[in-house]
């Protein structure tokens, strides 16, 4: 008889809408900021020159949005909460409110807002959830809209 290990994260029948996930923080660095501009060849001045950037709208250098919202997504998985359940990753609609600089932490909170069995495909189906980058001043940086397919429970 071959032995399965349940995973650590959620099956889709585990999620409930309004459920709220919380995750732990990061701070973004210096090297973080460097580090992205160098893997994604965007050296815009903004992210790169602290001088130049002081005379922009945002005072100063930022980070990457893209970069912010790469940590989110680690943040998501560290959370475990969909960690050996996810299937597909169908869907991230990001607005971007709010500056982040090196030296902030930010955080995920996550709201579950639709949980959807698939008809055709019982083993199976999409939750959808509203997921709010904060910063350490409690500011919404990013908000993102987020569809995932996940695996359902096994029937025993």
């Amino acid at each position: 008889m071959e032995k399965t290990t349940r995973p650590a994260g959620r099956y889709l029948d585990e999620f409930a809408v309004g459920d709220i996930i919380e995750t732990a923080g990061r701070t973004v660095t210096e090297a973080d900021i460097a580090f992205f501009a160098g893997l994604s060849g965007d050296y815009n001045p903004l992210h790169t020159n602290e001088e130049w950037a002081r005379n922009t709208a945002m005072g100063g250098r930022i980070a990457h949005g893209l970069l912010v919202a790469s940590i989110a997504s680690g943040l998501r998985m560290q959370s475990r909460m969909t960690e050996g359940t996810a299937i597909a990753l169908l869907e991230i609609c990001e607005s971007f409110l709010a500056p982040t600089r090196a030296g902030d932490t930010v955080r995920c909170k996550i709201t579950v807002t639709e949980v959807k069995p698939s008809r055709s495909k019982p083993d199976r189906g999409i939750v959808k959830y509203d997921c709010d980058v904060i910063n350490q001043k409690e500011q919404v940086v990013i908000h993102q809209k987020v569809s995932v397919m996940l695996r359902r429970k096994p029937e025993t």
